[in-house]
């Protein structure tokens, strides 16, 4: 199977790739691959946190480095890779395109296939995207609790439902995975990674307001939200990811 690539440049961005594309074009080429009927192509999120995990993850590089898009989800991104000369021209967050490509396939007839989160928040999710886009095709839906011998099963009522777009509402390192093997098995053509987007979507969980999303602090948000839970994490994180980045600095001078 002949696999497309971005139509920009691809990075490499501290042993993870990254793609130079706006949120406009990465919007404009997913419309014109499943208009044109191209084979499968998978759409992955680089953040802080992803590469860190990354770094020992062989796997999980090597699932990002076959995806079709891998765009920057996190303004800091942006920053930190004009220090590696990488020109990233926007941030592209899995929610936000997640909403975009709902609002395009209801104008353009596409249909969406949902996967993961528990039963009540897909159903919820659906819920409320059939309330904003009454006429949207929702091919199917599923939530994302399964087993090894259930894969086949959950592919083959994918495929049968003819989708256009194909959301996994899985964790990290779990929707690239399921993603990455399954590609060849998959036939639909755009196949995106959600992580907690049905949570969102459903109105679960809420978003960072507006000027802390612009300002890339929904980090901030989310810890002010679960400070014990997530304090340490954030920081272990950060830290470890400061320590690659600034041993990358030092060696490629």
């Amino acid at each position: 199977m002949s696999i497309e690539k971005p139509v920009t440049s691809r990075h490499d961005f501290l042993g993870c790739p990254i793609d130079s594309l706006s949120f406009e074009e990465v919007v404009s080429e997913v419309t014109a691959r499943i208009t044109s009927g191209s084979p499968t192509s998978l759409i992955h999120f680089l953040n802080v946190a992803k590469i860190v995990k990354a770094q020992r993850d062989d796997r999980l590089r090597e699932a990002l480095w076959e995806g079709d898009f891998v765009v920057a989800d996190g303004k800091p991104l942006l920053c930190f890779g004009r220090g590696l000369k990488i020109a990233i021209p926007t941030r592209v967050n899995g929610t936000d395109l997640m909403e975009k490509l709902i609002e395009v396939s209801d104008k353009r007839g596409f249909s969406i296939y949902l996967f993961g989160a528990e039963q009540n928040v897909v159903e919820k999710c659906v819920e409320k995207i059939k309330q904003k886009y009454p006429n949207i095709r929702i091919a199917g839906y599923r939530n994302g609790y399964f087993c090894d011998d259930e894969i086949n099963g959950i592919i083959c009522d994918i495929n049968e439902s003819s989708s256009d777009i194909l959301f996994i509402g899985l964790p990290t390192p779990k929707k690239e995975f399921f993603a990455y093997d399954n590609r060849t098995k998959l036939k639909v053509p755009i196949v995106q990674g959600v992580g907690g987007s049905f949570d969102v979507l459903a109105g679960s969980v809420n978003r960072a307001p507006k000027w802390m999303q612009n300002y890339g602090l929904e980090w901030l948000y989310r810890i002010l939200q679960e400070p014990r839970r997530l304090f340490w994490r954030y920081l272990s994180t950060n830290i470890k990811f400061l320590w690659i980045y600034f041993k990358q600095i030092l060696f490629n001078l």
